[in-house]
């Protein structure tokens, strides 16, 4: 993809990871001796030159340092861990004025290629889109937030898996946390996000749902490969990507 100056890429970034049994930053655990952050940052920089911020929590200094020496990119800082919404709006003051189009990766999805995320973006346009998600099919779909679509394929939400009902958890077609969002569409929806949920967080999921309500236009792009989107939670997962990137 040739690198466009009006995108930017925000990758989320801060999380510890409890579930990896360490109290290493979860996107610094190592996948075939690289810490998966890298692979991350340089999906980002393929899309978006050095228009990318990463926002950082834990061991914040770390995490820059180990990215600082391969790549010239910004770093976020969220203090205090309010959720995945409360992350991106940590990254908006560092977005240039020229921006239009904000892609979020997460820090802990290092399987994803950069060719997926041109798709989600040329999908983005080609269908104007307000706000475009990607999704993917699977066939065990606990643990991921499930995409409630419309008779006209419009998506209407995201539901978290601790806030969706039997007949929602049925539901095979999964969120993976990605998305392309106008730049001001973006900012005005996370105005909009409240603490409403189990977690007490500030769901970056929301902004569709707002999308909705708001009259926007939500597109989705149903991506072909389930494995580009793991997300590394525990060892089990770390093991499960080196199998797959071997």
């Amino acid at each position: 993809m040739k690198r466009r100056k009006n995108i930017a890429v925000i990758i989320l970034a801060a999380g510890l990871g409890t579930r990896m049994k360490s109290d290493k930053a979860k996107v610094l655990h190592e996948l075939l001796g690289k810490p998966m952050i890298l692979y991350v940052t340089e999906t980002a920089t393929c899309i978006a030159g050095n228009n990318v911020i990463a926002v950082t929590g834990h061991q914040a200094d770390k995490v820059r340092k180990i990215v600082s020496e391969k790549y010239d990119i910004q770093f976020a800082y969220q203090e205090k861990q309010l959720g995945t919404g409360h992350a991106v709006m940590c990254g908006l003051p560092y977005l240039h004025e020229y921006v239009e189009k904000v892609v979020i990766l997460c820090g802990d999805v290092p399987l994803l290629k950069s060719k997926t995320v041109e798709q989600l973006v040329n999908t983005h346009e080609s269908e104007k889109n307000d706000v475009t998600l990607l999704a993917v099919e699977v066939d065990a779909p606990t643990g991921y937030g499930r995409i409630i679509v419309n008779d006209d394929g419009t998506v209407l939400k995201i539901v978290e898996e601790a806030d969706a009902t039997s007949r929602e958890k049925k539901i095979k077609i999964v969120n993976s946390g990605i998305y392309c969002v106008e730049k001001e569409y973006l900012k005005e929806a996370l105005n909009k996000i409240k603490f409403n949920n189990v977690q007490n967080e500030l769901y970056l999921t929301d902004i569709i749902e707002i999308g909705n309500l708001d009259r926007k236009k939500v597109g989705l792009l149903v991506g072909s490969d389930a494995d580009e989107v793991i997300g590394i939670n525990s060892c089990e997962d770390l093991s499960a990507a080196e199998m797959i990137m071997k």
